[in-house]
């Protein structure tokens, strides 16, 4: 994920290519410029060599002699076709450059927008995030107290096992002393008993 430090160091990169890119146009240019004036001069040059009065004839060079005039056009043509080969040449440095500055661009522009994305898709996957540790949280407390509500129940569960044990036996206890006691009535009434048929014998 890039922050914006990151994204505003890549525009200043993408700055400085291009301005790197158009300093060919200007070394271009000012080689363009610099040809062209030389061509003025070499023309105004000639101009002012050249005879300007009128006459009924012009003077005829002395043998041996050469003409200046017609090198002088064949470098002022040569110059010409080297402007022309230069500046056909930036502008096709331009236009690939351009090209290649419209590419970054573009690459830079999806670089943003997906970094908006990443940006939103983390802090989405924060929200969730924390929402599940919440549910989480809820989810480990609701489980502990089920679990105290269970140990409870059990401790309780086993507390009225041993009251229902020792209740049984009080009632074990208490039927076994119930036969006792019955038993030694019916010993005794069977005494009265025999002792009133003893005692009627003799009336």
């Amino acid at each position: 994920m890039t922050t914006w430090r990151q994204d505003y160091l890549l525009a200043l990169q993408a700055r400085d290519r291009s301005e790197q890119a158009q300093r060919i146009f200007y070394d271009a240019y000012t080689k363009l410029a610099d040809r062209a004036a030389t061509a003025d001069a070499q023309k105004s040059e000639n101009g002012r060599s050249s005879p300007m009065t009128e006459g009924p004839a012009p003077v005829q060079p002395p043998k041996g002699a050469t003409s200046k005039a017609p090198l002088e056009t064949s470098s002022n043509a040569e110059v010409l076709a080297q402007i022309q080969k230069d500046l056909s040449e930036a502008q096709r440095s331009r236009g690939t450059l351009q090209s290649r500055l419209q590419d970054v661009s573009d690459g830079l522009q999806k670089s943003k927008l997906q970094s908006a994305i990443d940006r939103k898709r983390l802090d989405d996957l924060g929200s969730e995030k924390a929402a599940l540790a919440r549910r989480l949280k809820d989810r480990d407390e609701e489980l502990r107290g089920k679990a105290k509500l269970l140990e409870d129940v059990h401790d309780e569960t086993v507390s009225l096992t041993l009251q229902l044990n020792m209740a049984e036996a009080q009632v074990q206890n208490l039927k076994k002393e119930n036969e006792d006691l019955v038993e030694r009535w019916m010993a005794r009434m069977g005494k009265e008993a025999n002792a009133m048929n003893e005692a009627s014998k003799f009336i």
